[in-house]
């Protein structure tokens, strides 16, 4: 079975962002403060070793940790 990269909320936080939800948006959605979100996109993206957002999501579906 493989192992998840991210945690249950890094997750989320992508899962919202794929469908195109803002940073404050995500934070309203998930009642954590807007900080936290972009925390753990910076903490996925360093997991992931790639550049930015975009291609976090790109990585993320390659391994199948979300979908669009």
């Amino acid at each position: 079975m493989n192992k998840k990269i991210l945690t249950e909320r890094e997750q989320e936080v992508f899962e919202l962002l794929v469908i195109n939800k803002t940073t404050s948006e995500i934070a309203q959605s998930l009642g954590i403060s807007e900080k936290t979100v972009r925390n753990h996109i910076s903490n996925a993206i360093q997991k992931l070793g790639v550049k930015g957002r975009a291609q976090a999501v790109v990585e993320l579906i390659k391994l199948g940790e979300i979908t669009i």
